[in-house]
């Protein structure tokens, strides 16, 4: 039981650091501007680029469902073993 409360807590702890990158590389993108060209342009500002892309929504149902999953056979398993190690008290009549 040591062993799967430390790999779980390693995998905790890859997932914290990995969330806190993912935080760190897009929060610069919140504190952008933009820079006037040399010269001091007096035209009208271009109109800015729209983001196209991302994930499509039956993309994001599997990762979901996949994620619901993954936890409840964590759950199952991890409640299956503490049922195995549980002390039964006798019962007297």
């Amino acid at each position: 039981m040591k062993c799967i409360t430390r790999i779980l807590g390693i995998l905790a702890g890859v997932g914290g650091a990995l969330a806190l990158l993912g935080i760190l590389m897009t929060s610069s993108v919140a504190f952008a501007y933009d820079v006037p060209a040399r010269g001091g342009a007096t035209g009208p500002a271009p109109p800015p680029v729209a983001a196209s892309g991302g994930m499509a929504g039956w993309q994001i149902t599997l990762i979901a469902v996949g994620a619901a999953l993954f936890a409840s056979v964590i759950a199952v398993r991890a409640d299956r073993s503490r049922a195995g190690r549980r002390q039964h008290s006798a019962t007297s009549v």
